[in-house]
């Protein structure tokens, strides 16, 4: 029961159907029990106008009620249904039983008009009357039988409410269920986008009254729109503006490094330069972090994955050779990605030179490409440590890098590939290069086809 009342008191849907749905039943019983009783009382109304024909008939045509008799015929006739004739007071009483045709024990100074008496534990509806010739007959039937013609024509009578009100019900659950559906499919609507897809929900479907909700869902979102956008742009004023000095201290460092020094301030420069190289890679990063976030233009053409591919290499096969890297693409299949270029480039080259950074001297990174399902699958394999289960769910976050890692990085580079994968619609799953000894990592990128 108080699980009833919280869940009436939290649904909306199922207050409005409980209560219609009551107050149909409330309705339904009363119109229901005054049906019966008006139909049960004005079949009783017609039966004892029955009887008053039959005594205006015994009238008009001076008729004579009929000598009591015991023959076997009388066997054959519905005794609950027969209707009884009996002169008043002239006719002594019979020893033969009414159910066998016998009279009714009725008494000479019984008035004029309807009366219930009751005789061997039966009751019977008697009508008493005078006839022009002043002689008085009685007229009466069973009242069992009459109760239960009168009970049968009343439940006919309810029967369409029997029949109605369960419909109704049903209809009823129906209506208020299609009435919100609107709202369930704005909820539904609103829980499938993605964190990037800020646009209005359409209202011009709304009931009047959701619209308000709707219209304050829609400020809401161009609120946390602006508030996104001037974070990322934020961002992206701060690395720009943060990338002259780096220059500039970078130009300095290399001219510092034609000096003169000693093999210890040598040392401590190194480390400077790797400092800056650091905070300069750091700062690209989060400019294509800002503009992977911001882009919104859809593409206009299709590009190539082999040229993609032949255009990463190019920048990282220095980075490749200084760690004596095997580094190639598997296969001349080539496909065409619906996805803009500077996206695709900056998807497989911070996947790539992950697993350059992450994969050991002497190592191997491939690349491929496939179809599948009439998709386009990129491939990125490496005979690198591999990234362990447990933590597949957070690498994409921003600034995370892996446990143990002593690469130098940044941790943006898949927060930048899942972000891209997300606004042109691509999906990315990570897996094991080699299953058996459970290292390396396989990165596939599955994008729209052409």
């Amino acid at each position: 029961m108080d699980g009833l009342k919280r869940r009436l008191n939290e649904s909306v849907q199922l207050k409005l159907s409980f209560t219609l749905s009551l107050a149909i039943l409330v309705v339904a019983v009363v119109a229901g029990v005054f049906s019966f009783l008006s139909a049960f009382d004005e079949a009783h109304e017609l039966q004892d106008d029955v009887l008053r024909q039959v005594a205006q008939l015994m009238d008009r045509q001076r008729l004579l009620p009929a000598v009591p008799t015991t023959d076997i015929r009388l066997k054959d006739v519905d005794e609950e249904s027969r209707v009884i004739v009996q002169r008043l007071g002239e006719v002594s009483p019979s020893t033969v039983g009414v159910d066998a045709g016998g009279v009714l024990p009725l008494p000479a100074t019984l008035a004029d008009g309807l009366h219930t008496l009751e005789f061997g534990g039966e009751t019977f509806r008697v009508l008493v009357k005078t006839t022009a010739s002043g002689e008085r007959i009685a007229v009466a039937q069973e009242s069992g039988f009459r109760n239960e013609i009168a009970r049968d024509g009343a439940l006919r009578t309810v029967m369409p409410f029997l029949i109605l009100v369960p419909v109704l019900l049903l209809i009823v659950a129906d209506l208020v269920r299609k009435m919100f559906q609107p709202i369930a499919a704005l909820s539904k609507e609103i829980d499938q986008r993605a964190e990037q897809e800020l646009h209005p929900v359409e209202d011009r479907h709304l009931p009047v009254e959701v619209r308000p909700f709707a219209v304050a869902i829609n400020r809401l979102l161009a609120r946390v729109s602006q508030s996104m956008e001037s974070q990322r742009r934020f961002v992206a004023d701060a690395a720009h503006e943060l990338r002259s000095p780096l220059t500039a201290m970078s130009l300095q460092a290399e001219r510092l490094a034609e000096a003169e020094m000693s093999s210890v301030a040598r040392e401590r420069l190194t480390v400077l330069r790797q400092g800056i190289e650091r905070g300069r890679s750091l700062l690209d990063q989060l400019l294509t972090l800002a503009k992977a976030q911001s882009a919104t233009d859809l593409p206009k053409s299709p590009v190539s994955v082999q040229s993609i591919y032949r255009r990463v290499l190019e920048d990282l096969m220095p980075l490749a050779e200084a760690k004596h890297i095997d580094i190639g693409v598997e296969g001349a299949l080539d496909a065409e990605v619906w996805a803009s270029e500077l996206d695709m480039i900056a998807v497989v080259k911070n996947l790539v030179d992950n697993a350059i950074r992450y994969t050991p001297e002497g190592g191997r990174v491939d690349l491929s490409v496939g179809v599948s399902e009439g998709k386009v699958v990129l491939r990125i394999q490496d005979s690198g440590p591999g990234i362990p289960l447990a933590e597949r769910d957070r690498v994409f976050d921003p600034f995370y890098r892996t446990l143990g890692s002593e690469q130098i990085g940044s941790g943006l580079g898949l927060s930048i590939v899942q972000t891209i994968a997300n606004r042109i619609g691509a999906e990315i799953r990570l897996d094991f290069s080699d299953q058996e000894k459970q290292t390396g990592l396989n990165v596939a990128v599955i994008a729209p086809m052409r």
